[in-house]
């Protein structure tokens, strides 16, 4: 009998996705992670929130394996009744994954609309290595045109799919964003802990450019007194362009609930001294607001002027593509 997720436990009455999870079968166990497969009904999701600049979510995977610090999605698991908040870097979900049935999925997509891969879960954690899920996702948007994709990552695996990438760009927009919050390999290693190095990540970029896509480096979360400084975040804008990158941008971290409880023990152990200072800010919001935001955007504009690179990617439109005034990109 296939081992299951709840199997030594007393199990909640489950429903939907939490029901699912229950029930998927264990597919390979690492040191520190368990894989499962997981029935996946549909893999396109509408976004809820306001301020995304994109219509469809895509996660190839539930969880992530990076284990970052300051992730806002460990929520995510709750849905399948997972509270503890280290089980999202534990216990990591493969969808099934049905060209056919995605393709149906892509029909209901207006005309404009943008689709995002990777706003909860990196589609190239290690995972991906063994599944293949975000692969086999772009494989079928290299047969299909006229599409608006982003990705997000902080992975250097996605540079070896550089050569599908482009395929896809042929016929489709498509916006890459490289997650890199620091060059300090050491601060990365603590607030990243199982993410590719800095120097990995930069290499990618430097693979996807020659394929002649656009990159924006991501510096964010910009977290206060950690890795908000001007030195910090000139020079990390100063490598991306060197790496190819097209623009750079960074926005303060916000920090929910689930991220807190992972978070603030982590600020104990390693910035004791920030630990009054962040609860202080947070404690009314997870978005910090007033006089630092502001400082901070107005920093990141200034450094991104000295270094002639945008604040995010420029529009293009592919080969042959009608670009009509509602497919602006993002």
């Amino acid at each position: 009998m296939p081992e299951t997720l709840f199997e030594s436990s007393p199990e909640p009455k489950l429903i939907g996705i939490a029901k699912l999870a229950a029930a998927s079968e264990l597919l390979e166990a690492k040191k520190r992670v368990d894989y499962f497969e997981i029935e996946t009904r549909q893999f396109l999701g509408r976004c809820s929130g306001t301020r995304m600049p994109f219509v469809w979510t895509i996660n190839p995977y539930r969880g992530c394996e990076f284990g970052c610090k300051y992730c806002y999605a460990r929520y995510a698991h709750e849905f399948m009744e997972l509270r503890d908040p280290l089980q999202f870097e534990r216990k990591i979900f493969a969808k099934q994954f049905h060209p056919e049935a995605f393709r149906a999925e892509l029909r209901k997509v207006k005309l404009g609309q943008s689709i995002w891969i990777g706003t909860a879960t990196d589609p190239y954690q290690p995972a991906e290595r063994r599944y293949r899920v975000t692969r086999s996702i772009l494989e079928v948007f290299a047969r299909e045109k006229g599409h608006r994709l982003g990705i997000t990552t902080k992975s250097d695996l996605i540079g070896q799919e550089a050569n599908l990438l482009a395929e896809v760009a042929g016929a489709n927009i498509i916006q890459i964003n490289m997650t890199i919050t620091t060059l300090d390999e050491s601060l990365a290693r603590l607030i990243e802990p199982m993410a590719p190095r800095p120097t990995l990540r930069l290499e990618a970029i430097r693979r996807l450019a020659e394929a002649g896509l656009r990159v924006t480096v991501l510096a964010s979360p910009v977290m206060p007194l950690i890795n908000d400084s001007q030195a910090s975040l000139n020079a990390l804008c100063a490598t991306a362009k060197e790496a190819g990158a097209a623009s750079f941008s960074a926005a303060p971290l916000f920090l929910k609930p689930c991220a807190a409880q992972v978070f603030l023990p982590f600020l104990q152990e390693n910035f004791p001294r920030l630990v009054g200072k962040y609860k202080e800010r947070y404690q009314a919001s997870a978005y910090l607001k007033g006089h630092y935001p502001e400082t901070l955007r107005d920093r990141v504009r200034a450094i991104v002027a000295r270094h002639s690179m945008e604040p995010r990617a420029n529009e293009y439109y592919p080969k042959g593509w009608d670009s009509t005034p509602q497919l602006q990109l993002f």
